[in-house]
């Protein structure tokens, strides 16, 4: 929707300034290109995970809890699913927690997720029925239905970690979005071990690729809520 909006904010530029348009038209061309040959697209992607250092074999033991956040979901002909980026955390997930069985006393999966799409279920409920497919015992799911974003996501999760004692904390998500979690979730006093449950790269070379205009976007969206939280910060409203 970003990028949607600046070719939008460029076609109003362009019917309104007559004298700028062959300008106008050489920009546009040139932000696409550059977006979808994945020349502009890698640095954003690799801005959104400036800072983060993610665990590969993260700590678990005693009382460990694996935090979930949602990335959606969309209508298939069996029903809700998750995308491709929400299927790859619930195996992450489910993968941790085959371990985490392993190594700690007791181990919890928060599964935080709302409905912001409006599709009739809650993500918390779709992707609790698929990590209980993938071995998660029901007993250790905790289902946070509620939140639409990511600050929501940590702003809830965060009140059902406190009523309870945990040794150790691990939050899953992509690549992408976890510079942003972290931030939203040390902003609720919980500092997780980041976990990525998928990468997203740009694909470079002089054919412009679909795939990079996507994840650009993704980007961008990423790194204006991350300059969101640090304004809202500035102004007392996060």
């Amino acid at each position: 929707m970003i990028l949607f909006d600046s070719f939008v904010l460029l076609f109003t530029a362009f019917m309104l300034c007559r004298k700028q348009r062959r300008a106008i038209s050489i920009a546009a061309a040139a932000l696409f290109w550059l977006l979808a040959t994945g020349w502009l697209a890698a640095p954003l992607i690799a801005w959104t995970e400036a800072g983060v250092a993610p665990v590969e074999r993260p700590d678990m033991h005693g009382r460990t809890t694996l935090i979930l956040i949602g990335a959606g979901t969309h209508r298939t002909e069996t029903g809700l699913q998750p995308p491709p980026d929400g299927a790859a955390r619930i195996r992450k997930v489910a993968t941790l927690y085959r371990t985490c069985r392993q190594q700690a006393a007791r181990c919890t999966v928060v599964m935080s997720g709302g409905d912001p799409q409006h599709h009739g279920d809650t993500e918390a409920a779709v992707y609790g029925r698929q990590l209980v497919a993938q071995g998660v015992a029901p007993a250790d799911l905790v289902l946070e239905p509620n939140s639409r974003t990511t600050y929501e996501n940590a702003k809830f999760t965060a009140s059902i970690l406190r009523s309870q004692y945990d040794d150790a904390r691990i939050l899953v998500t992509s690549s992408y979005q976890m510079r942003r979690a972290l931030l939203d979730f040390r902003r609720f006093g919980i500092d997780p071990q980041p976990v990525y449950a998928n990468l997203r790269r740009a694909q470079t070379g002089w054919l412009p690729r679909w795939r990079n205009v996507v994840n650009a976007n993704q980007a961008l969206h990423e790194l204006v809520g991350i300059a969101q939280f640090h304004v809202y910060r500035w102004l007392g409203w996060f």
